[in-house]
């Protein structure tokens, strides 16, 4: 569970929306699983606010699709089905590579070497004994190079799916070794876009949502 925020008097104004937050990142982070029931009472406590952010959170939350109202069990978080699944990964597929391949012809010298910079880190970590399960490099490397493909309505479009591309990676994280050769991936798509070659950027993103979406679904299978 995420580390349980304190709010000051003074801070009121935004409460609902860090609850808002709170909850989303508890459901995309794995915490709340799917199908199973967020009660209001219970996050009140835990939080120590009225059930009426909670209740307008939730709200929120439905209207996104994390989750649904059930008639004599409340609500619960949303199950994706396997056709929303393979739509949402379809559309990562087209946003990410597209982006991927601007960034590799755009990237200005201090993308390129923020990259450097993420390659490093990730080399010394790959080499490692045991691989630290703990940094995910996966969300660092994307927000360089959306940064660097310089297209400001591709990066919202690709923001407006970061919670689903989280949920995911974290899902999938599930599996044994998949988080190294995920790391591995981005390190190869990384590489690419700091070498200026945006072809093999976007096939390398291709196939790493493709595996993505296996191991999505082999988690999921096995939960």
């Amino acid at each position: 569970m995420p580390d349980v925020p304190v709010w000051k008097d003074e801070e009121l104004s935004p409460i609902r929306d860090k609850v808002y937050q709170y909850i989303k990142q508890a459901i995309v982070q794995g915490v709340y699983k799917s199908g199973e029931r967020i009660i209001e009472r219970e996050l009140a406590d835990q939080l120590n606010v009225s059930r009426t952010p909670i209740r307008e959170a939730l709200f929120r939350l439905e209207s996104q699709g994390f989750v649904k109202t059930l008639p004599r069990k409340g609500v619960v978080v949303s199950k994706l089905s396997p056709e929303e699944i393979i739509e949402i990964f379809t559309i990562l597929a087209a946003l990410e590579s597209l982006a991927m391949k601007m960034a590799a012809q755009k990237a200005e010298p201090s993308h390129r070497e923020e990259l450097k910079r993420m390659i490093e880190e990730i080399d010394q970590a790959l080499a490692q004994p045991v691989f630290d399960q703990e940094r995910i490099y996966h969300f660092s490397i994307n927000e360089i190079i959306f940064r660097a493909a310089q297209s400001p309505r591709l990066k919202q479009m690709l923001d407006g799916l970061a919670d689903y591309i989280r949920a995911f990676a974290h899902v999938g994280y599930e599996l044994p070794g998949r988080m190294r050769k995920a790391t591995e991936e981005h390190r190869a798509l990384a590489q690419a876009v700091l070498n200026g070659e945006g072809d093999l950027a976007e096939n390398l993103t291709k196939i790493h949502l493709e595996n993505s979406k296996k191991a999505y679904m082999e988690a999921l299978e096995k939960q």
